[in-house]
């Protein structure tokens, strides 16, 4: 499958049309219908069901769109680190995170690189474990910082210092804000809303000694923003780390340590002999720097 055709088929995805795919690659339609009807036969799937408003796609096509996308998300960030000189250290650094005050270091490091090298640029990619894993594997990201265990057949990886501690949110005007700490008893048969990493990664029976099916969990949350949503509407108790919600203030929300003391393992990860561009070498020289850690 050529490069060129898996832009003819984004851009039918994009216009669901094909007349109108056509017009703006500046190719005729009969062109194009040819090209994507040699795709269809190449694969030996249908891509495509037409009607008469528009075009939509099979389930087959809605994976080759997410892969195409990849794809040439991938092709436009190689050729970009390909055009630079070997003088000039400069790029995009792409780091895959979840929501933790241990991004505050990581952008500490990319602020202190700047200083002697003004063109590199960073962008945080925020997701949980499964999403930055997943970006990472596909090559749309340089780093990942995640919790948990690291599979060190498939990634290299640096421990870093954890500053999180989980505890729980909840409303301001609830009984239990009253408490200074809160014991995994007060929160039996409570409305618990969770990560869906802890869910994932099945750390409720170190946080509460309990299993899953023993504990009222109403909900679940991929970003705490929305979580703190849920927490806003009544819906429950929110299980998470403090300093990522500002519960400050006019905040309706609080926020209340747990009496389980729990330090997750924060580990910086990148695929495997991963061959690193100037400007990604430079900031893992850095965080080694800031956080005083030999490889």
């Amino acid at each position: 499958m050529e490069f060129r055709v898996l832009k003819y088929f984004l851009a039918v995805t994009r216009e669901q049309s094909i007349s109108a795919a056509a017009q703006s690659l500046h190719l005729s339609q009969p062109t194009l219908s040819r090209q994507l009807k040699d795709m269809e036969e190449e694969l030996g799937k249908k891509l495509f069901i037409r009607s008469n408003r528009k075009i939509t796609l099979t389930q087959e096509g809605m994976l080759l769109r997410k892969r195409a996308e990849e794809i040439l998300e991938l092709m436009q960030k190689t050729q970009t680190e390909i055009s630079l000189s070997d003088e000039t250290i400069a790029g995009d650094k792409y780091i895959g995170a979840g929501e933790t005050e241990g991004v505050r270091s990581l952008v500490k490091s990319v602020y202190e690189l700047r200083k002697n090298c003004p063109l590199v640029h960073l962008h945080i990619i925020s997701g949980d474990k499964s999403t930055v894993l997943e970006e990472l594997d596909h090559g749309l990201i340089d780093f990942a910082l995640i919790f948990g265990d690291i599979n060190s057949t498939r990634y290299d990886s640096i421990t870093l210092p954890s500053v999180d501690c989980f505890g729980v949110m909840m409303k301001k005007n609830d009984p239990l804000a009253l408490k200074k700490i809160i014991t995994p008893e007060d929160l039996l048969n409570k409305p618990l809303i969770v990560s869906r990493q802890i869910l994932r990664d099945n750390n409720l029976p170190s946080l509460f000694g309990l299993k899953e099916e023993q504990l009222n969990i109403v909900g679940s949350y991929n970003l705490l923003f929305n979580g703190s949503l849920m927490v806003e509407e009544d819906l429950g108790y929110a299980i998470c780390f403090d300093n990522i919600i500002n519960t400050t203030g006019k905040s309706k929300l609080c926020f209340r340590p747990l009496s389980v003391e729990i330090q997750p393992k924060m580990s910086l990860a990148w695929k495997k002999y991963q061959v690193f561009t100037k400007p990604a070498e430079k900031f893992l020289l850095m965080v080694q720097k800031i956080y005083k850690i030999k490889l």
